[in-house]
């Protein structure tokens, strides 16, 4: 390639000026740092434009993050804070503070300070040794001079310093950092210096990032002399804020020392003013250096010569990697004109051009850059026809990897995909804020395996439009409203998915991406996450659910108390109860379930082992006392009741002569003559006895078939001794035929002592069935359980007495009673 093709004007048109935004360095570290501090945001209190004029007593201890800025709080006295334990960054700009007692934050634990912006006359001497973070710009004080105190902030990575009445820097200044190992310096409040001590900055021996807030116009003795400190620190990264103010013409050169800047490797120049000449020198010094990272943010360009910026030819190659235009605002209304050799810049390997306005992409520069592989056009008025204007894609981008056409006015994504397409090693293509629309299918490159279309209103249909070889993707406030299987399964290769600030409410419990390593589903409309969505993610390493509207029910019990709390980035300040109200706004980490309120399976068993408890407590109880017989005999006495009250129309149509037919064994003659008979017949009782009642001369048989047929019951004293009776056993066999044949409830056992009912004889086996049905009544010997049981006996037995007419001949029921049994 000639040299004349690679001289070349790079022409950037303007379209209107535009004004970039730039936080102030104090404020950008604060706000970072509340990252830092705060875990819940129930820790944070904010008390701005409150009228306060002291910082309030009895404030929660639990609170990390104390703003109380906007206030008139002139002076923070020692025990104030006392009770903040938990304290970590406290912000108190715009309070007209005026003095800080040494001893206010002892009992504090406090790393970020921001006092900015208040009427200190001199930086406070604060004994505590926490601090990661001060910013103390914007104040009132006459010199830089660091108390003691400082030495011992051997934690301290951030110091911001600034004030309108400092404008000198002398040689102690900063000589209680001389050991400390600080990440960055922000120093100046935009105005000139007037004084510098040389070897001031050389003390900071360790600092790594300086940014110098020092406007210069006709003393760049003095900044030569802060670059030649500098350089006998470790300082990588050198900011020059407000370096040129409006309209000074630069006679000198003020950068000759970065030839020497042995360390920098990052040079930034921002909210300057910058003409031709300016950026010459800036070049012709930096071409020489080791600078691999040039970065202009909201600059002013003015060209100053006819010829617009000529650069002349050099014969080393430019170390620089990368270049950055951030915010470019042009004093003239004409286009600029840059004519530099790229043969020389073949290290540049990424290159931005961003809020210049430029609506036409110069591909002849690009062209010329055969190792760029980055590209930020972001924040420009580019369109489909502009972008491609001039530009054959085949031979331009050869090594381009990475392009980024944000904030810009980009519609037909079809239309992108077909041209980015032919960037053949492209891998990753931000579309994010335009105005894409879905047209027709898309063709994308297999290279291709990221996109951020975020902030683009495309809705659910976005998922046909996209390539199964992409591996990240960013649909966040997308209009998308439901995720499933369904859409996953045409993405093979997915390992990010980012869907925040969208409207989905529900994530599926059957998703499977077997290769996602992050999720973020942030910002939508979930209310809980069930258990096992996460079981087809086996690989998920990060996911970022906060800001939804959780709803602190059982529902969130899995999700809050079992999911691995090391995947979730913005754990746990950014999750809070939206329902019920009575929790609206409380931080899911306080929520705390009763042990059982939301396990049934827990309830179940703790239920079940209580009930099973109970039971043998209330078994071992019973059975301690003889529960088992008062029951036997409080069943015994229902029944004997409900039988008289279902037997009552039988009963006055029946007559018997005696209430009840006693059976016993001869050797337990004793008992019934002493226990049974009285008692009974002492309550009125008609008993027939076989050695009282039996008709002498008779025949036994049939004596004892008139006595059991003339008996409303029949009564049997059950022992050892009547199994063995053979006259008991034919009583048996005869109350058997009635018993079975008339009804159950004719016999009565009375059990003198525990008989099994495999004990009677074998010939009478219907009669052993109806016994092992049969309830017993059994002789206690405990005297308060004997009136119980002559309770339950009379009671049975007298439910014969309505209409009972007793007789004196036993056959006269065969002619009035239906229920006897036909023996015939």
């Amino acid at each position: 390639m000639s040299k004349e093709a690679h001289n070349m004007s790079l022409t950037i048109w303007i379209i209107g000026i535009l004004s970039v935004v730039i936080l102030l360095p104090g404020t950008k570290a604060a706000d970072t740092a509340e990252n830092m501090c705060v875990t819940l945001r129930d820790h944070t209190r904010y008390l701005t434009d409150k009228n306060l004029t002291a910082i309030p007593p009895n404030l929660p201890n639990k609170i990390e993050y104390l703003d109380v800025s906007y206030n008139n709080i002139a002076r923070i006295e020692d025990g104030q804070l006392t009770n903040l334990t938990n304290l970590c960054l406290l912000k108190a700009t715009h309070c007209n503070l005026k003095f800080i007692s040494p001893d206010a934050f002892t009992n504090n634990k406090i790393k970020v300070l921001n006092i900015s912006y208040n009427l200190l006359k001199v930086i406070p001497n604060m004994n505590l040794n926490t601090f990661r973070i001060i910013d103390l710009s914007s104040n009132n004080y006459f010199s830089y001079a660091l108390p003691d105190s400082f030495s011992k902030f051997n934690n301290l990575e951030i110091l911001v310093l600034g004030s309108q009445n400092a404008t000198s820097l002398k040689l102690g200044d900063f000589s209680v950092l001389e050991d400390i190992h600080l990440k960055q310096i922000i120093l100046g409040e935009g105005i000139q210096l007037q004084e510098y001590e040389p070897g001031t900055l050389a003390q900071l021996k360790y600092l790594k990032e300086f940014t110098l807030n020092v406007s210069f116009c006709r003393n760049f003795d003095i900044f030569e002399q802060i670059l030649v400190d500098l350089n006998q620190t470790k300082t990588q990264k050198l900011n020059l804020v407000k370096l040129v103010p409006h309209d000074c013409n630069v006679v000198v050169d003020p950068f000759i020392a970065l030839k020497t800047f042995h360390g920098l490797r990052n040079l930034t120049i921002k909210e300057t003013w910058i003409n031709t000449t300016f950026i010459t020198k800036l070049l012709l010094n930096a071409w020489h250096s080791p600078i691999e990272d040039l970065t202009f943010i909201n600059i002013v360009y003015n060209e100053d010569t006819p010829d617009g910026f000529q650069f002349p030819d050099q014969n080393a190659t430019l170390q620089i990697k990368s270049i950055t235009f951030d915010g470019v605002k042009h004093y003239q209304y004409k286009y600029p004109v840059f004519n530099i050799s790229m043969e020389h810049v073949t290290e540049l390997s990424y290159l931005k051009f961003s809020g210049t306005g430029m609506n036409i992409l110069p591909c002849n520069l690009m062209s010329a850059m055969p190792s760029l592989q980055t590209l930020d056009l972001s924040d420009n008025l580019l369109e489909e026809t502009g972008f491609w204007w001039l530009c054959t894609p085949t031979i331009i981008f050869p090594s381009l990897r990475h392009l980024s056409l944000s904030h810009n006015r980009f519609i037909d994504l079809a239309s992108i995909s077909q041209q980015t397409s032919q960037i053949k090693l492209l891998e990753s293509l931000d579309l994010s804020f335009n105005s894409i629309r879905l047209t027709r299918q898309c063709s994308w490159s297999p290279n291709l395996t990221e996109l951020s279309l975020s902030h683009n209103n495309l809705g659910n249909d976005i998922f046909n439009y996209l390539s199964p070889y992409f591996k990240r993707i960013d649909l966040s406030k997308t209009g998308i409203t439901f995720i499933n299987q369904n859409i996953l399964s045409k993405l093979p290769r997915l390992t990010h998915l980012i869907l925040s600030s969208n409207s989905i409410q529900v994530i599926p419990l059957n998703l499977r991406a077997p290769l996602l390593h992050a999720l973020f589903i942030d910002q939508n409309s979930i209310a809980y996450i069930s258990e096992g969505v996460l079981d087809g993610l086996p690989k998920l390493e990060t996911l970022v659910a906060g800001k939804n509207p959780f709803s602190c029910t059982c529902d969130s019990f899995w999700f809050v108390t079992a999911v691995n709390k090391s995947l979730l980035q913005d754990w746990p300040q950014d999750y809070t109860c939206s329902t019920p109200p009575s929790y609206a706004d409380d931080s899911l980490v306080n929520l705390h379930f009763g042990p059982l309120s939301c396990r049934p399976s827990l309830q179940a068993a703790t239920a079940l082992s209580v009930l099973t408890i109970i039971v043998a407590v209330s078994a071992i109880t019973f059975n301690a006392c003889d529960g088992v017989w008062y029951t036997k005999m409080l069943w015994f006495w229902i029944r004997a009741k409900r039988r008289a009250h279902k037997g009552e129309d039988r009963l006055l149509k029946c007559s018997f002569d005696y209430h009840a037919f006693i059976s016993y064994s001869q050797h337990d003659s004793d008992w019934v003559d002493t226990q049974l008979v009285p008692t009974l017949e002492g309550a009125g009782l008609s008993l027939c006895i076989h050695e009282r009642d039996f008709e002498p001369g008779q025949w036994i048989v049939d004596n004892i078939i008139n006595c059991v047929e003339a008996s409303y019951k029949s009564i049997f004293v059950l022992s050892q001794n009547f199994v063995q009776s053979e006259w008991c056993n034919y009583e048996l066999f005869f109350a058997q035929h009635r018993a079975i044949s008339v009804d159950q409830d004719s016999v009565v056992f009375i059990l003198l002592e525990p008989i099994p009912p495999d004990s009677l004889p074998r010939k009478f086996l219907k009669l052993r069935t109806l016994l092992m049905q049969q309830t017993y009544l059994e002789w206690p010997t405990d005297e308060r359980k004997k009136q119980l049981f002559w309770k339950s006996l009379r009671s049975m037995l007298q439910t014969g007495d309505k209409g009972m007419a007793l007789k004196n001949v036993a056959t006269n029921i065969m002619d009035t009673c239906s229920l006897l049994a036909n023996q015939g």
